[in-house]
């Protein structure tokens, strides 16, 4: 798997957000197996304190020896996300961005009209962009043209934990666009939505709330992990399909009859 010719092992991108601490962000990163890790960038003031943790949170992401992935969350128009994607390119000395651009705080749902533009110019001042998007093809299309080489549609609505919501359209857009990296990004709430997501073809599942919010987050990043290689595995065993009658599974032909008698005599 390769995101813009970086090639990438771990099909688990982790979010870095709303974890009771970092002792338990460094373990459950370890413990998924995650080899990239997304960032949020806070244009905050600067005091003592907030420099001291943001200086110790960076020491520890650099020591896991994984790869950042800064992004553009909460911002509403194309000038708020080319202004963080600037900011965030020279903190954290990358070209990759994640791209956001929401429509509302009510639904996150993103606003792909400003994300297209947003992505265009951003492709052209040099950044390798990862746009969450829906899974509309037609704003696929056009963030393909604007020089994307890599597609993040939604599962569902960040943080709700549904799951994978519009399955039809995230099978057809897989479908229409083979060749394209796809990470399933937003929505996710168990390993089973992770597995169903690498079942349908897709190249990775980005998460942060399914795995932040729950009652012991060290296990579940380990139960995501283990969730997606089974999701790979499966997919390369090629499933059966389903299908609407009953079919046993052990064969009936040769087996003994023990319908009627030998000693029953026809009257």
């Amino acid at each position: 798997m390769e995101f813009y010719g970086t090639k990438i092992e771990s099909r688990l991108l982790l979010g870095t957000a709303q974890y009771p601490s970092p002792d338990i962000l460094k373990k459950a990163i370890q413990a998924s197996g995650s080899q990239i890790v997304t960032v949020s960038l806070r244009r905050e003031a600067s005091n003592g304190k907030t420099e001291k943790t943001g200086q110790t949170f960076w020491k520890m992401i650099s020591d896991l020896g994984v790869r950042v992935l800064p992004n553009t969350a909460g911002c509403h128009s194309v000038k708020e996300a080319l202004t963080t994607a600037h900011m965030a390119r020279e903190v954290f000395q990358t070209n990759w961005i994640k791209l956001e651009v929401i429509n509302d705080n009510d639904t996150l749902c993103p606003n792909v009209f400003e994300l297209v533009e947003a992505a265009r110019i951003l492709n052209e001042d040099g950044f390798e962009v990862f746009p969450y998007t829906t899974e509309d093809l037609s704003v696929a299309e056009k963030l393909l043209e604007a020089g994307c080489e890599v597609l993040m549609p939604w599962g569902a609505p960040i943080g709700t934990g549904i799951g994978l919501n519009n399955e039809y359209g995230l099978r057809t857009m897989r479908a229409h666009y083979p060749n394209i990296p796809m990470i399933v990004d937003a929505g996710i709430g168990r390993p089973s939505h992770a597995t169903l997501a690498m079942e349908l073809g897709f190249d990775a599942v980005l998460l942060n709330t399914a795995v932040a919010k729950a009652g012991d987050p060290i296990k579940m990043a380990k139960a995501f992990g283990t969730a997606i290689e089974a999701g790979v595995l499966a997919r390369e065993a090629d499933p059966m399909e389903p299908r609407d009658m009953a079919s046993p599974s052990t064969p009936v032909l040769g087996t003994a009859n023990f319908g009627a008698s030998p000693f029953h005599e026809p009257k």
